[in-house]
């Protein structure tokens, strides 16, 4: 029986902090350091780079990281894996070998579709890969190795793999893995950032006042794990914090991995010690037949007015403006959003005013510029009193438009370039799932808790005692539900009721822009949780959504703070 590997976590996107590697190798024992930098935007970042310079496309940050503690990383014998790569994982290999350490460097390809012709028009098209490849790679000696657009969890699972001697068929080894990787690959979302219980956590006495420290999982070889973090860094492990990141960005009880498929609703967590959180009972089966695909496209230019209205008659001065504005724009599309008016007798002007965005969108950059930005401009003197702009006119900008696709896994080659330069080509699994376990209706079965007796009830914030975390997936917008892990001994009581009030119908009157969506809702009974997928609140995705929160990252706090009747005997 192999001993627990210890992989840390130093990156959840392009833009963390870049002192976290040198912080994952100095701060204790680890025997891997994992990085996350790719997302969809960040896919289209990396194709705007390309179209400037066709050496660049990949994470700049992570060389920077890699200049200043290689060396160190190489003295500790600590593996590297990261998907930094993004569009270019040969060109990053070749400027960690320029850096003269000596390391020996591998990389990942076989995930960039542009050039196969199956997307017409695409910037990018990247298929999602496994973890064999990192496997492979380790296990042939590299010390480092970088990747294209493998899956997130990748990263952790490649070594897993390496270390314990998975095969394909270790399905339920394999889902552990995902699971730890899918826990540490946002970095310190899982140590209390972006925690909607980081007052408790402050209460508690925990290091909020520092730097909160990265995660870090330590898989065993059935793939169970512990989620941790080094001794005397900022924030907190807890069963709460690993379940808000567990619920992030996910869909349906089904995670769908190219070498697995996990079973969300098969996931146990407990509180082992001090931020330790062990998780266990994972369960996976057969990978799906084919392979997801992020497609990014040009979607056109895009620019943005904001107009502060202040005091009284706010709606007339808006009307005013628009009235003024409107028929002077020539643009393809025309967004306006207004802030709620404030109400009562504000102590200061920015308490008494509101924000008017006018965002337009045009296939061409041209009707953007001055022909968009001038006649707001000119209106200064002559328009609503008090007339303010937040920011001097701005030039337009280019956006994207991502969507989902698959193919095929016989029109990918995944491919291994190993650090002695030999390539090898990673064979697809030889079993696959049925379609039908793999069917989103699969999570909706009904509550598996009895509806509670009538009772008296008060009107109170569902945040009371839920926790909530929310974000993007393509143009849908993920919102994990679960009540708090406080010891309360009303704590089963309140996931019953939680399991029953929340309803594709309860979601549209808490959340109004879905109300003419689909939601579905999965019950996640082991978390004490349900999964809430509203499909098309971002439209077309984060880079060309007009809404306030295109990424629907503060979704979950508003819901929180949404008033619902609460059974009196549950508060």
């Amino acid at each position: 029986m192999t001993t627990p590997l210890r992989i840390a976590n130093c990156s959840g996107f392009y833009g963390d902090r870049l002192s976290a590697l040198r912080e994952q190798l100095e701060g204790g024992e680890v025997d891997v350091v994992t990085g996350d930098y790719l997302a969809e935007l960040t896919m289209l970042i990396l194709g705007m780079d390309t179209l400037r310079d066709a050496e660049l496309g990949y994470a700049r940050t992570f060389l920077t990281q890699l200049e200043d503690t290689l060396g160190l990383a190489l003295d500790k014998g600590v593996k590297i894996v990261s998907n930094a790569g993004g569009l270019n994982p040969a060109g990053l290999a070749r400027k960690i070998e320029e850096l003269g350490t000596g390391a020996k460097v591998a990389y990942v390809e076989g995930d960039d579709l542009r050039a196969a012709g199956l997307f017409d028009g695409a910037l990018t098209a990247n298929a999602y890969l496994g973890a064999f490849g990192i496997a492979s790679a380790l296990a042939r000696g590299a010390d480092i190795v970088v990747t294209g657009r493998v899956t997130d969890a990748s990263v952790v699972v490649g070594p897993a793999i390496a270390h314990h001697g998975w095969t394909p068929g270790d399905h339920d080894a394999l889902a552990g893995a995902v699971v730890a990787g899918h826990v540490i690959e946002c970095g310190t979302q899982a140590t209390g950032g972006n925690f909607s219980g980081f007052v408790d956590l402050f209460k508690a006495g925990a290091p909020m006042d520092r730097p909160l420290g990265f995660p870090i999982a330590e898989v065993a070889a059935d793939g169970s794990s512990v989620i941790t973090k080094h001794d005397g860094t900022g924030g907190a492990v807890t069963v709460d914090t690993v379940t808000a990141q567990l619920l992030y960005e996910i869909q349906t009880t089904r995670y769908l991995n190219p070498d697995v498929t996990t079973h969300l609703d098969s996931i146990r967590l407990r509180q082992q010690g001090p931020d330790r959180v062990e998780i266990s009972g994972v369960t996976g089966s057969a990978p799906a037949e084919r392979l997801k695909v992020a497609v990014n496209r040009l979607g056109g230019y895009r620019n943005q007015l904001e107009f502060v209205l202040t005091g009284l008659d706010v709606d007339a001065k808006a009307e005013w403006l628009r009235s003024q504005l409107d028929p002077q724009l020539s643009v393809a599309d025309v967004t306006w959003t207004q802030t709620p008016a404030r109400t009562g007798d504000a102590d200061t002007e920015e308490g008494a005013s509101v924000i008017l965005r006018c965002i337009g969108k045009d296939p061409d950059a041209g009707p953007l510029g001055k022909p968009f930005t001038g006649p707001a401009v000119e209106l200064a003197l002559a328009s609503y009193p008090g007339f303010t702009m937040t920011t001097p006119p701005q030039k337009p900008s280019p956006f994207g438009i991502y969507t989902p696709e698959y193919v095929d896994r016989a029109q990918v080659q995944h491919t291994v370039v190993h650090h002695d330069g030999s390539r090898e080509v990673i064979a697809d699994p030889t079993t696959f799932a049925d379609p039908a376990e793999l069917d989103p209706e699969l999570g909706k079965r009904p509550s598996p808790y009895p509806a509670p007796a009538d009772t008296i009830t008060r009107r109170m914030p569902l945040g009371t005692f839920v926790h909530a975390r929310s974000g993007d997936k393509g143009g849908n917008a993920n919102l994990g539900l679960w009540v708090k892990n406080d010891g309360s001994p009303k704590y089963e009581a309140r996931v019953q009721w939680l399991a029953k009030i929340v309803k594709d119908r309860k979601i549209r009157e808490l959340v109004p822009e879905a109300r003419d969506l689909d939601v579905d809702v999965y019950v996640l009974p082991n978390l004490g949780a349900v999964n809430v997928v509203i499909h098309g609140l971002l439209g077309d995705g984060v880079a060309a959504s007009t809404r306030f929160d295109p990424q629907a990252k503060g979704l979950g706090e508003w819901v929180r703070s949404r008033i619902v009747h609460i059974q009196e005997d549950l508060v």
